[in-house]
């Protein structure tokens, strides 16, 4: 690991600093920035910015960062001896740790290197009123392009835990990922019983063999899957389950008797992941940068975009056992799809050499909803005085949004063949829409007809159903007929300050299955969840829970079942939701919120970014 320690020079002037050239008398600017480069997922020094009394006194206060990511190809082993070139930050894999503290913000300059454009989101930072750094591709940014940089102004708010970033072009975030700590306030603790002795960042991937871009293009072209993949990864390495060697599993050392935050983060590309350690149970305490009440639990259930904050304590000797295999291994309840059944494992070691570490033998079978479903049911927000929530008890405005694997004719020249079920293309879409991007992205297009006298017509249309277009039995048996979607790039409208209710409802369209659904943005209370039909008489009484519900931002919705979340329409900007199955993204399993502008200026989104925008 090489850490270079240096005085760093800002690139800009935010508009928010003090508009002085020097700083305010009496106070001395103080300046540093680290920077990580290495195979090894590490923490990625920040640049500090603060102020320091002459006297010695120091004012607490949010900091500023600045940090680069240098995007490029690196050939990387793993899987068993197995060689691919993967575009990668800063040539570690996974990516780099970004860790802030609370309120803190970060200016990440990102340059491209690479062989193809892309973006970066900041996955649970809500960015307010800056959805010019959030990052999806034709959504709020273009691409940046080979040889260019953009820089991302991360704000941070009131996220408190472990969120994490990574591309979002087509399939780019398979490697290109890392994790997010977002610590305390400066003088505040974790809100445990006991203060954690230490913590391990850990990270489920996928690894394919090939190129996967080519995979991608190959796949796309003929409307057809993505082969599932090779491997899942814990930190990039596949584990013993693979029959690979020791240099291929990640190795987590812990000392007796201390007590350890795991911060866990699913970039799975397209499986939820039970996860568990041999002879430990676990206390989940956080969710997508939230706490929780604590889950005393022998496994998890994590969807794709989730996180969670988990605590273990080395308090465990079973038969002499110094090693302890952690695992994760895939739940997919899908009807048909074919998936990557193997597991990936970790070693947690109490120390010294590793010999013969315990198996876990608890977790459950792939298939097992009925475990998935236990364990989702227990996550409730912690709402104490210190880590309040604030649920919308009445609402303003009802969405309800059908989820569907569809198909579309297949439009390949006579004689080729398209490579979904029947002959057909796969589709994907909310409300039977199945999202198409635009060759211009959203955001800016928006914005300029707010605020330029004139402005090329919007690349979008406004009238994203508040409902389904032909309302019918969403789980029955036999929906063939509803296969057949529309295509469209629509957004729905949101007056600033509504009390927002969407339901997502499942249907048995096409191959059903669990679809976590991640809102930009936001975070989002969690009200209700159920399997079947969701009951739309607005006489009915459905049994919400308004007290404590968790606020995360990606959701899973149950297969054949339904999730309603609540929230507040503060956030002006252009803000993207879509399943966090890659495999359904691509195919238009996506939609946009605008909220509109409120009436003052801490209700308006903030403008673009002086130094402009990636162009299109």
């Amino acid at each position: 690991m090489e850490i270079d320690v240096h005085h760093a020079a800002l690139p800009r002037s935010p508009p928010h600093r003090h508009s002085s050239s020097s700083p305010p008398p009496g106070w001395v600017r103080l300046a540093y920035s680290a920077r990580y480069m290495g195979l090894k997922n590490m923490d990625l020094g920040l640049a500090f910015l603060g102020y320091l009394f002459l006297d010695g006194l120091f004012l607490c206060m949010a900091a500023e960062h600045e940090i680069t990511f240098d995007l490029r190809e690196k050939v990387v082993t793993s899987l068993c001896n197995k060689s691919e070139s993967l575009l990668l930050v800063n040539e570690s894999y996974p990516g780099p740790t970004l860790r802030v503290r609370k309120g803190d913000t970060t200016y990440i300059t990102v340059n491209n290197n690479g062989l193809y454009g892309l973006t970066v989101h900041w996955h649970g930072v809500k960015q307010p009123k800056n959805p010019w750094s959030d990052g999806p591709e034709y959504i709020t940014q273009c691409p940046i392009q080979p040889g260019n940089s953009f820089t991302y102004k991360v704000i941070f708010s009131d996220e408190e835990g472990t969120l994490w970033w990574h591309a979002h072009s087509d399939w780019t975030r398979a490697t290109v990922y890392g994790a997010i700590v977002v610590e305390p306030a400066e003088g505040k603790l974790y809100p445990f019983d006991k203060q954690p002795d230490g913590e391990h960042i850990i990270i489920l991937g996928e690894w394919y063999n090939g190129f996967l871009r080519t995979m991608l293009e190959a796949a796309m072209r003929i409307g057809a899957d993505v082969a599932p993949s090779d491997a899942y990864t814990i930190n990039g390495q596949p584990g013993f389950s693979n029959d690979c060697y020791i240099e291929n599993i990640t190795i987590f050392e812990v000392a007796r008797g201390n007590t350890y935050l795991l911060r866990i983060v699913s970039a799975v590309m397209n499986e939820e992941m039970f996860f568990g350690i041999a002879g430990h149970n676990i206390t989940v305490v956080g969710q997508d940068g939230a706490y929780l009440k604590p889950i005393p639990t022998s496994y998890i259930m994590i969807s794709p975009g989730q996180t969670m904050d988990v605590l273990v304590t080395a308090n465990n000797s079973i038969d002499g056992h110094t090693s302890y295999y952690m695992v994760a291994t895939p739940y997919s309840d899908s009807g048909g799809a074919p998936f990557n059944e193997k597991n990936t494992s970790a070693v947690l070691n109490y120390g010294g050499l590793i010999y013969n570490p315990l198996y876990p033998e608890f977790l459950p079978d792939p298939k097992n909803t009925d475990a998935a479903d236990a364990f989702t049911k227990q996550i409730k927000a912690l709402a104490t005085e210190e880590h309040p929530i604030d649920v919308p008890q009445e609402i303003d405005e009802r969405i309800f949004i059908t989820i569907s694997v569809n198909q579309l004719p297949c439009n390949l020249p006579e004689g080729e063949k398209c490579g979904g079920p029947g002959g057909n293309m796969h589709a994907s879409t909310l409300n039977n829409i199945s999202f198409q991007n635009p060759s211009v992205d959203i955001l800016q297009a928006y914005y300029w007809n707010l605020t330029a006298s004139t402005a090329p017509p919007l690349p979008f249309d406004t009238d994203f159903p508040a409902f389904p277009p032909v309302p019918f039995n969403y789980t029955a048996g036999d929906n063939a007929q509803y296969q057949f979607p529309s295509l469209g790039t629509k957004v729905r409208m949101i007056e600033y300050g509504q009390r927002v209710e969407i339901v997502f409802q499942g249907t048995n369209i096409g191959n059903p299955e669990n679809h976590p659904i991640h809102l930009h943005g936001y975070s989002f209370y969690v009200v209700g969840r159920g399997h079947g039909n969701f009951d739309t008489d607005p006489n009915y009484k459905h049994d919400y829970n308004l007290v404590d519900p968790p606020r995360v931002n990606t959701i899973g919705v149950p297969k054949n079942g339904w999730v309603a979340i609540r929230f507040k329409a503060d956030n002006p900007g252009v803000w993207f939701m879509h399943c966090h199955l890659e495999k359904h993204a691509i195919y238009g399993m996506a939609g946009v919120l605008i909220v509109k502008d409120g009436d003052n200026d801490q209700e308006k989104m903030l403008p673009p970014p002086k130094d402009g925008m990636p162009k299109c």
